[in-house]
């Protein structure tokens, strides 16, 4: 199979008071902004404060990529392959949360429970739903 390249342009970038790597659980316990380009404003329409977002960003500020890491960086956890961890150390630096919306303020989307540093630049929003959960095999035939 071919290996194929896309270029994504980013919609914004996070504000946030994280500039460097935090602990996940600490950094999910603040407020952040998604703070769009103007041109992608009206997007956010019908968009409401209690809202689940899930933010696609970059994880720009990672050197290099790693595909067996201990699990939320801790050396006392044995080695896991990347797919199976949240690790920030990807082939592809795409960094995924779900969010909850607290307000929204013409291009500015104040959320709470990103774990994204500063300046992360932002790929897109999409609203979470019942469609992010995968639906039950069937049963195996007798």
């Amino acid at each position: 199979m071919e290996r194929k390249e896309w270029t994504f342009r980013a919609i914004g970038y996070v504000r946030s008071r994280f500039t460097e790597w935090t602990e996940a659980d600490v950094m999910r316990q603040e407020e952040s902004e998604l703070v769009l380009d103007p041109e992608f404003t009206e997007g956010l329409e019908g968009l409401q404060p209690g809202d689940i977002l899930m933010v696609l960003y970059v994880l720009d500020r990672v050197k290099e990529p790693r595909l067996k890491v201990h699990p939320r960086g801790d050396p006392t956890k044995p080695m896991k392959g990347v797919f199976a961890t949240r690790s920030q150390y990807r082939p592809n630096p795409i960094g995924l949360t779900g969010v909850r919306v607290l307000a929204i303020e013409g291009n500015v989307v104040r959320v709470w429970g990103l774990d994204a540093l500063d300046g992360s630049p932002i790929l897109d929003l999409k609203i979470a739903s019942d469609l992010d959960r995968p639906p039950d095999p069937p049963e195996p035939a007798p």
